[in-house]
This record gives structure tokens, sequence and C-alpha cells, in this order.
């Protein structure tokens, strides 16, 4: 059986922890697994078996397949046949369309989610970042990748569309496995961090202000991605060059 870097986590969402059991168990096996992908349990193009899922989610083959069925429909993992699944290894161009399009969603849904953002939600946003700020100062590189998720996704939230955010989520699971290659190769200390500018912007609530340190956080990281892949290329940061 593959060795995985989960210890078995409970699923989580953006505004906090999916509660176990209150789902039927084929959906909470489709969380479990997404998760593992997103947050780079299983590292890229590292052959997984439908066994070794079984024994690490606590679940049954056809839970586990239809999970599988619904990832690689997503994009997020490919089916090798031999009952070997994998995340699929990204090229440079991946990266290149993949932060377009992150740029052109995610700056959508961080400039609609300011005329949502009521003190009470920038408070639960400011709580993660201080989550986040303890994973960067201790290394713990899982904690960085779950509380920069649940920062993000709880802003996007706020902005209340909903076509918007399946997209972004869809997009995330893409390049979450590489992204975990990435801070365990620089190390959380070295990670972009414009969290503090957004929620400052929320809270005055500068739409454009936020929409455009929100695009500065993930070109950066972004960007840091694409330096680790072969031969190195850095992407133009556009709003610095308006």
């Amino acid at each position: 059986m593959a060795q995985y870097a989960s210890s078995n986590t409970k699923s989580v969402a953006g505004n906090g922890a999916r509660s176990a059991g209150t789902r039927p168990a084929h959906e909470q096996t489709y969380l479990d697994l997404r998760d593992m992908v997103l947050f780079g349990d299983l590292a890229p193009g590292q052959p997984v078996t439908i066994q070794g899922l079984t024994a690490e989610l606590n679940s049954g083959v056809t839970p586990i397949r239809e999970a599988i069925r619904r990832l690689t429909a997503e994009g997020a993992l490919a089916f090798h046949g031999n009952r070997r699944v994998s995340v699929p290894l990204l090229s440079h161009r991946d990266v290149q369309e993949l932060l377009f399009l992150r740029k052109t969603v995610e700056y959508e849904l961080a400039h609609r989610a300011v005329a949502a953002a009521t003190p009470d939600r920038i408070d639960a946003l400011a709580h993660i970042d201080l989550a986040l700020d303890d994973a960067i100062r201790t290394g713990d590189i899982r904690s960085y990748l779950l509380e920069n998720y649940r920062f993000h996704i709880g802003m996007y939230q706020m902005a209340d569309a909903p076509i918007l955010q399946e997209v972004t989520e869809r997009l995330w699971l893409r390049f979450g496995p590489s992204l975990r290659i990435v801070c365990g190769r620089l190390g959380t200390q070295n990670l972009p961090d414009w969290h503090k500018e957004i929620l400052e912007a929320l809270r005055a609530g500068n739409a454009e202000g936020a929409a455009r340190a929100t695009v500065r956080d993930l070109e950066q990281g972004m960007n840091l991605m694409l330096a680790e892949l072969d031969p190195p290329r850095r992407v133009t940061d556009s709003i610095d060059s308006e």
C-alpha cells in the first residue's frame, strides 16, 4: 500500500470542518478523498490503488470508485487502469492557464465579496488568518494549505456567486497538490501572504483593493510554482505592469 501524508483527517469546507455523519457514506468518502488531493496528501504522479484508498479512508470499494469517478471528471485525478489512479503532473502551460483563470475568477469573487463583508464575517477571516500565521511560524505545511484555503474560500462565499465559486474550487483541486510540493521545498516562511492587505481592504469597503491584493497573493504563489518547474519561467505580474 502506498504511504500517504494524510492522517485520515476530516474533510473541510471554507467556513470550517464538515460534520461527519451528516452525509451519506459515499458523499463523505468523496469529500475525504477530495481533501487528500486538495492539500497534497497525494503527490502528483504518485500512483495509488483503490485498495490502498479503501484502507486509508476506511471506506468501501463502491464509494471509493464513485469518488474517483467524480474527481476524475473534475480533472483532479487520472485513472490508469489496473485499479490505479494518480494526481496529474502539471506542465508550465497548465500552471499558466490555471493562473489566468484564477486571476480572472478570484479577482471577481473578491471584488463582489466586499459588499457582503460584515464585521463578523471579516473577524472570522481574521481568525483564520491568525491560524495561518501560526502555521507559517511553525512550518506546518498542511495547516498552512488548509488555513489558506479556508481564508480564500471563506471570502469567496461572501460573493454569493455559486457558479464562480464552483469554478474556483475546481481550479484549487488542480494546483493544490503541486503547491504542497512548493511548500515542502521552500518552507512556509518563504510563501506569499497578502491576507492582511485583503482584510484591510475588506474593512475599508475597498472592493478594488481587496481584488488586487487577492490577485497579488495568488500570483506570487503560482509564480513560485512555475519556478519549481523545469525550465523555470516567471509569469508577468499584470497588476504591477499596469
